[in-house]
Parts: structure tokens; sequence; C-alpha cells
């Protein structure tokens, strides 16, 4: 456990600086959109209101309140989830693909270190768990303080407070990085993580036997995401309706684990039994 601590320590630390700046980018880009938001509505509500002369429930009527639906679906807001969600999905592959530059590798100290082998694949798999989480953390926080500076900028008889669940709902940018209920999130990240461990076992099987390995690891993930999908692709693709929802659902769990397992017993025998420097 200590080395494997010490594993997830030395990955992350890798990634920080470029992490948190992504994560103050987000914060600085999302606030500005709250302001951009509020200033518009503000210069429109002046306008109707003291130029038109337009009576302020007629206004109300037309163009609504002003709520944090404006802001989630601004540019300004998206974008940088956008940029942080590819970002992640982009060192999910360069975690591994890292160790092998260079003149001198730093693949052959890490597999010569004294612990198991498997201890580096899940300390990596951690990271990104953690980068993950951490943003979806910071756009909690975020979400909670841009609605606060609302409340500060507009005024409550032309303003309606909305929840994280209903934000979540009118953003689909926003409802990926937060599903709108418990449930939608376990399968969502489950299924990410899921998808995580055979794109890991896929590079493996790439860095065991090269371009041998490239067709391997193309065969297992290409197997391993159809057994993953199974009913989903025969209830939505195939129009199968022999399942409930709730038998479809642990279905899908079981599918789910089974590939796991499938995926975590491959890379251990990879990496103990065919990864090289």
């Amino acid at each position: 456990m200590k080395n494997y601590l010490k594993l997830v320590n030395f990955e992350f630390n890798r990634c920080a600086k470029l992490y948190f700046v992504l994560i103050g980018l987000t914060a600085v880009s999302q606030l500005i959109a709250v302001f951009v938001e509020s200033r518009r509505y503000l210069s429109q509500v002046n306008v109707a209101l003291y130029q038109d002369k337009i009576p302020k429930a007629q206004f109300l009527s037309e163009t609504g309140e002003m709520s944090m639906f404006w802001i989630v679906n601004n540019a300004w807001f998206s974008l940088p989830i956008i940029i942080c969600i590819t970002a992640m999905l982009f060192y999910s592959f360069f975690i591994w693909y890292i160790e092998w530059m260079g003149k001198n590798s730093f693949i052959y100290r890490l597999l010569m270190l004294p612990t198991a082998r498997m201890n580096i694949f899940w300390s990596k798999l951690t990271t990104i768990a953690l980068m993950i989480f951490g943003l979806i953390a910071a756009q909690l926080a975020l979400l909670l303080i841009e609605g606060q500076l609302l409340e500060w900028l507009v005024t409550n008889e032309f303003r309606v407070d909305l929840s994280i669940q209903q934000l979540s709902e009118s953003s689909y940018y926003l409802a990926i990085l937060i599903p709108k209920s418990f449930i939608a999130f376990i399968m969502h990240y489950g299924a990410g993580f899921g998808m995580l461990l055979i794109g890991f076992t896929v590079i493996l099987f790439e860095r065991s036997f090269r371009f041998k390995g490239m067709l391997l690891g193309l065969v297992f993930g290409t197997v391993a995401f159809l057994l993953f999908f199974l009913p989903t692709i025969a209830s939505e693709v195939v129009g199968f309706k022999g399942l409930y929802p709730e038998e479809l659902l642990i279905a899908e769990l079981v599918l789910g684990l089974m590939v796991i397992g499938l995926s975590s017993w491959t890379s251990h025998y990879l990496l103990n039994k065919k990864v090289t420097v």
C-alpha cells in the first residue's frame, strides 16, 4: 500500500501544474460568463424599462428572469469544460507512453521497483480518477460561487434561482460532468472507468507486442466494448425488448464487472510477462 501511494503521489505531481492551470482557467472563464450574461441582461432591463417604458411584468413575461441557465449555456462557461475533458482523455493515454519517451526511458526504473507491477497500473488509474473527481468537485464549488455572485449582481425581482440538478439538465456539457441523479452518476462514471481500463489494456498490448500488439489490442478492445455494452446494444440498436429496465441494469452491471475483471487480469499478465523496455 505504501509503494502504491508513493506511485500515486509521483503520478499526480507529474501533471499537477498543468491540472491546476486548467482548473484556474475554468474558474476565471466561468466567472467571466457570469459577468457577461448578467451585464447583458441588466442592459436589456434598462433599455426596456427606462427607454422603451415597457412595464416590468411585460418584460418578465416576454424575456423571462435571469438565471444560471443563461450562464451555463454561455461559451465562456462551456468551453473550459470541453478543454478539461479533452485534456484528461488525452492524458489518459499519454500517462503510459510518457514512460517510454527519451533516450533513457523511465519505464525501466518503474518496472525494477520493489513493488508489484500492477501498482503501476492502479496508480495511473487512480491519478486519472483523482483528476476527474477533482474537476467535478471544483465545478460544484464554482456553481455555488457563481450562483452567489449572480445574486449580488441581479436583484431577486429579476432573478430565479436554480438547483444543481436543474442546471445539469440545462447544459449538455455540464450534464456530461455532473449527471442528474446518483444512479446516473454511478452508471456514467462506472462505464467511463470501464472504458479507461480497456484502453489501458489495449496500450499494454501495443507496448508488449508493438505492431502485432496494435492488432491484438484492437481486437481485444472491440470485443470488450461490445461485451460491456451488449445489453444496451441489444435493446437500443437491435430492438430486443425481452428485459425489464431493472433486469437490463443488472445485466449491464454483471457484464461490466466481467469486462473489468478480464481487463484487469489481462493487464496483470501483460505487465508481468510481456511488457518490455
